[in-house]
């Protein structure tokens, strides 16, 4: 018998955004989403049987979980247990090596790969639909972590969230675009996207408007992507943000996520356009701006995106794998 699993899942970016839910429970979108996965952004998670002791445990980076973090993972790990059938307590590592909570999607790699990890411990043999279906349950955007390159999430119909799960639209290999990351702030951003999202579908004004024009840009993002058209994906990405943000604003508590390094970097990707590079620029809820151009540009993007002021530092990206179980004992 197992004692202990672990898996490895990367981080992913939208470039049709997943916002708002139709059902808080369950994680199942208002809307479809497509994505890229992201090379190199990873996280890690061990999941061993704990021997003694009362409840889970769960480290994150080196650290004992916060009250609130490691509630949502255990409420998580309860999911996987009841499907299994088991009522082990566990121990979990988590350790990822970009910044977490600050709006790169970590919990789209945590939960990617804690699914994987928890199902294999447990004794669960499930298809790639069903574990982004099961990783959907602890954070929405996981769904689309489990599977590789890029990554379509399914909005779905039926009541249970069966038919709400990512499946892959081409793999990494297809398109090999440059993802740069421009961070530009390092700690945890003032209002979760679980929380930010719920606001948005109670309260914003034009959240109706959000949901009428969705699916014409998530239709253009995914010709383009099979087309391997940067310029097509490009603009309708970048349209597809600045709505998603609009609709946050617009709300009553004026929901910003934005800084003024995140405005000049947008700013900077306008100008290097001008130059002739094929930038453009997509911003999840948080502060950071990821830039996708053709490969062989990325350097040049990354070089002038890591001059503008505000900038504390670039991460280099790439289209990347699906989750994986890389350790069983």
């Amino acid at each position: 018998m197992l004692t202990t699993v672990v898996a490895r899942a990367n981080s992913n970016v939208a470039l049709a955004k997943y916002w708002g839910k139709r059902d808080e429970g369950l994680n199942l979108p208002h809307t479809g989403s497509l994505s890229v996965v992201m090379a190199g952004l990873t996280t890690i998670a061990g999941v061993s049987v704990r021997r003694g002791g009362d409840a889970d445990r769960i480290v994150m980076n080196g650290e004992p979980a916060s009250a609130r973090e490691g509630g949502r993972i255990s409420a998580f790990l309860d999911l996987v247990r009841e499907r299994a059938g088991r009522r082990d307590l566990l121990e979990v590592d988590v350790r990822t090596n970009f910044p977490v909570a600050a709006g790169i999607a970590s919990s789209a790699s945590t939960f990617a790969a804690l699914t994987l990890a928890a199902a294999a411990l447990l004794g669960l043999t499930l298809s790639e639909a069903e574990l982004s279906a099961l990783a959907r349950r602890g954070s929405g955007s996981a769904a689309r972590s489990v599977p590789g390159g890029y990554v379509e999430w399914l909005r779905g119909h039926a009541c249970d969230g069966s038919d709400s799960v990512a499946v892959q639209v081409a793999p990494a290999s297809h398109w090999p675009l440059g993802i740069v990351v421009a961070v530009t702030d390092e700690g945890p951003k003032r209002v979760g996207s679980r929380e930010g999202m719920a606001s948005t579908v109670r309260e914003s004004p034009f959240f109706a408007a959000w949901l009428a024009t969705h699916d014409a840009d998530l239709a253009a993002i995914r010709r383009g992507v099979l087309a391997r058209d940067i310029a097509s994906v490009g603009a309708a990405a970048e349209r597809n943000c600045l709505k998603m943000h609009a609709v946050s604003m617009a709300g009553p508590e004026g929901l910003i996520y934005w800084n003024p390094a995140t405005l000049a970097v947008i700013d900077r990707v306008h100008g290097l356009r001008g130059e002739g590079l094929q930038a453009y620029f997509t911003i999840d809820a948080g502060p950071q701006v990821k830039v996708i151009c053709p490969r062989p540009e990325r350097d040049a993007v990354a070089d002038a995106l890591e001059r503008v002021a505000g900038v504390r530092r670039v991460l280099l990206s790439e289209p990347g794998s699906g989750a994986t179980v890389v350790e069983r004992a």
